[in-house]
C-alpha cells in the first residue's frame, strides 16, 4: 500500500507542475491588465511604472519562476483590482462553494444510490421506469432553466424559501457557514437541488447499469444459494462491486462542482467562488485567474488522489497492478 501511494503522490505532483506551467502560460498570452487597471488618457511613464511593479516587463519564463517562488512561500499575488492578497480573496469565497458543493452531492449520492439500485433490482417495474424517467430530465433540462423555476415556485409563489443570497453565518474552523442554522439552511436548500440535479440524474443511471449487469452474474447466484437474504445479497455483493465505477464518478463530479458551480451561483445570487472568477475573467484580473486555477487542478488531483486510494481499498487487485 506505501508503494501504491507513493506511485500516486509522485503522478499527482507531475501534474501539477505541467498544469501549472499551461494554466500560467495560458493566462498570461491573454491581453494586457494594464489597459483595464488604469485610465486610456494616462500617460506612459505611469504606465511604465505599473509594468514594472508587477513586473509584466520580465520575460515569461522569468515571470513564470518569480510565481512559483511566490507559490512556494505561500504567495500567489495581489489582485490587480481589489488590491488584495490573492490567497485571502479566494479563501473568503471558498466556504460558500464548498458547503454548496458538499450539500449538491450529498442530495445526489443519498437519492442517487437507493434510487438506482432499486430500478437495477426491479428493471421492469413501473417504479423503476419512473425512476429512469426522472434521471433524462437532470440531463436533458438546462441548470439555469430549473434554478429559476425553483425560485418562482417555492420562492416567489409559495414563499416557503429565499429567492436568493446566503443565510447568517457562523465562524467554524475558521471557515464562515451558513449550514449550522436552520435560517442559514432554507437559503442553501434552493441552489444545492438546483445544483444537484445533474449528479443524481448521473448517480442514477449509472448505479442502474453496474446493478443490472452484477445481479445476473455467477456469485449473487451463488449468494443466494446460500440462504442470504435479499437485503444482505444488495448490499454486501451487489453494491460493493458497482462501487468503483460509483467512486469515479463522484470523486470527478465533485471537483467539477466546486469548480464549475458558476451558474447555480449566478441565478441564486451565491457568494462563492464562480461569481468571483467571472468577474475577475471580465477585467483580466491575471493574479486571480492563475490563482483560481491552480486551486481547481489542485483539487483535481487531490479528489483524484483519495479516488485511487478508495480503488485500492476497495479492489486489492488495484494495488498489486499499481505496485507491480
Amino acid at each position: 500500500m506505501i508503494g501504491f501511494l507513493i506511485q500516486r503522490v509522485l503522478q499527482a505532483l507531475l501534474v501539477i507542475v505541467a498544469m501549472s506551467i499551461i494554466v500560467f502560460l495560458g493566462v498570461y498570452a491573454i491581453g494586457n491588465p494594464i489597459d483595464v487597471m488604469i485610465d486610456p488618457a494616462s500617460d506612459q511613464a505611469l504606465r511604465e511604472a505599473l509594468i514594472r511593479r508587477y513586473g509584466l516587463d520580465l520575460p515569461l519564463f522569468q515571470q513564470y519562476f518569480v510565481f512559483v517562488n511566490n507559490m512556494l512561500h505561500g504567495d500567489l499575488g495581489e489582485s490587480f483590482i481589489y488590491r488584495l492578497p490573492v490567497l485571502s480573496l479566494i479563501f473568503s469565497r471558498f466556504p460558500a462553494t464548498l458547503e454548496l458543493a458538499l450539500c449538491a452531492m450529498l442530495i445526489a449520492t443519498c437519492l442517487g444510490i437507493p434510487l438506482g439500485l432499486w430500478a437495477g433490482y426491479k428493471p421492469d417495474a413501473l417504479s423503476s421506469k419512473a425512476i429512469m424517467a426522472f434521471s433524462v430530465l437532470g440531463f436533458s433540462v438546462p441548470t439555469f432553466w430549473v434554478g429559476l423555476l425553483l425560485i418562482m415556485t417555492f420562492a416567489v409563489e409559495l414563499g416557503w424559501l429565499p429567492s436568493g443570497g446566503r443565510g447568517p453565518t457562523t465562524n467554524v474552523l475558521g471557515m464562515n457557514l451558513s449550514i449550522t442554522s436552520l435560517e442559514g439552511l432554507s437559503y442553501i436548500v434552493l441552489p444545492a437541488l438546483n445544483l444537484a440535479l445533474f449528479k443524481l440524474g448521473l448517480l442514477i443511471r449509472l448505479t442502474r447499469a453496474g446493478t443490472v449487469e452484477v445481479m445476473s452474474s455467477d456469485y449473487v447466484r451463488f449468494a443466494r444459494a446460500q440462504g442470504l437474504s435479499e437485503g444482505k445479497v444488495v448490499g454486501l455483493h451487489v453494491l460493493k462491486n458497482i462501487s468503483i465505477p460509483i467512486v469515479t464518478v463522484f470523486g470527478l463530479e465533485l471537483g467539477s462542482t466546486l469548480a464549475f458551480a458558476v451558474v447555480t451561483e449566478t441565478v441564486f445570487n451565491w457568494p462563492g467562488m464562480g461569481k468571483l472568477i467571472i468577474d475577475s475573467i471580465t477585467v483580466l484580473d491575471r493574479p486571480v485567474m492563475v490563482a483560481y486555477l491552480i486551486l481547481v487542478v489542485f483539487l483535481f488531483v487531490l479528489i483524484n488522489l483519495v479516488v485511487d486510494l478508495v480503488y485500492g481499498q476497495l479492489d486489492p487487485r488495484i494495488r498489486v497492478k499499481a505496485s507491480s
